[in-house]
């Protein structure tokens, strides 16, 4: 958008941080590091993030040897369309009673009505003492979940999910778990082009879907034990096709129970659920990077039908094909294809 003088309106979509006393200043780069990457394709940042405090400019501390110095008071809250806050080991009354400090308070007084919340970790604690999470789901670490749940009835807490996006309002897991909240809400503010770039630049997985589990009783598989990484590249060459559970087990030379316990135990999901959400991942990225009818889109991600596909991207992300290549269409122009009987405009 340019104002009337030629001059363009644009105006990042402002991120700030919310840095407490005792936080873990991993946790703490996580926004910057994942919202200071994107650009658009005129090359201007997408994002502007801001570091604030509970109090006037100054240090706070960590959980390391080592304080913060940090640049804006908690005036800069209410400049913000996204809160994050980041773990924290020194939340005092609210991690102990479930209530705010005075001085906490007043600085989340200053977050303007509508504005995108987030937490990490034990974040979410003070979100539940704030009140924002009050009839809501919500997730935090899952050695902290039982805390949580017994200091906030009135909240649905699952401990064994990555992250809750509920809207406005979304929480995750430790650590981790806040690189793929973060790179969530890039994925739903730009796409998943975006955000993929984004996962490229700092080295990590482009996606790890939300309902998958924290706790994986083998991550790592024993080095005496056949894992099913053979398996998950076979089948992500294949998409397209139908894949049956048989074929994927016959991959690592398993028996088709073994091989469903194997890759539950390394993945957090069953083999269908890991299934449908590479193939929801593959419809993204061509809706958003090609010209493709809905038909077509389906049968190469491997949904077989436009209703099949139509069901599952309502099911993951809430939204049809149509209203989410409208959002994030990246293929310069419109083609007639969209509005064929068999195209997007048939799935309206």
């Amino acid at each position: 958008m340019e104002s009337a003088s030629g001059i363009s309106d644009f105006r990042p979509h402002r991120v700030v941080v919310l840095a407490l006393d005792g936080l873990l200043p991993f946790e703490l780069g996580i926004p910057h590091r994942i919202f200071g990457r994107p650009k658009g394709p005129d090359g201007r940042r997408l994002y502007e993030v801001v570091t604030c405090s509970v109090r006037p400019p100054g240090p706070v501390e960590t959980d390391a040897d080592f304080a913060i110095q940090v640049a804006h008071g908690p005036e800069a809250l209410a400049t913000a369309d996204t809160v994050i806050v980041p773990a924290s080991y020194e939340l005092g009354p609210v991690f102990e009673q479930g209530v705010l400090t005075e001085d906490l308070a007043a600085a989340l007084a200053h977050i303007r009505p509508g504005t995108r919340l987030a937490s990490i970790c034990t974040g979410v604690y003070v979100l539940a003492a704030a009140g924002y999470l009050d009839g809501r789901p919500a997730t935090t670490h899952w050695a902290d979940s039982d805390r949580l749940q017994r200091l906030f009835p009135q909240i649905d807490v699952d401990p064994d999910v990555l992250f809750i996006d509920d809207g406005d309002v979304l929480t995750s897991a430790g650590v981790a778990a806040g690189l793929d909240l973060c790179l969530h809400m890039v994925r739903r503010d730009h796409g998943t082009a975006v955000a993929n770039e984004v996962a490229r630049r700092t080295v990590v997985p482009p996606h790890r879907d939300g309902g998958q589990a924290q706790y994986i009783e083998r991550p790592v598989p024993d080095p005496q034990q056949a894992g099913t990484t053979t398996a998950r590249a076979w089948a992500l060459g294949r998409l397209h096709e139908p894949i049956q559970l048989r074929d994927m087990a016959a991959q690592e030379s398993m028996s088709v129970r073994t091989f469903t316990r194997r890759f539950r135990e390394e993945v957090g999901l069953s083999p269908g659920q890991w299934l449908t959400q590479q193939r929801v991942e593959r419809a993204r990225h061509l809706l958003e990077s090609t010209d493709l009818s809905v038909d077509q889109v389906a049968r190469d991600a491997g949904f077989g039908t436009a209703q099949s596909m139509r069901q599952h991207l309502q099911a993951a992300l809430g939204v049809t094909p149509t209203a989410y290549r409208r959002t994030f269409r990246t293929a310069s122009g419109a083609t007639g294809a969209d509005e064929s009987p068999g195209g997007v405009g048939a799935l309206r």
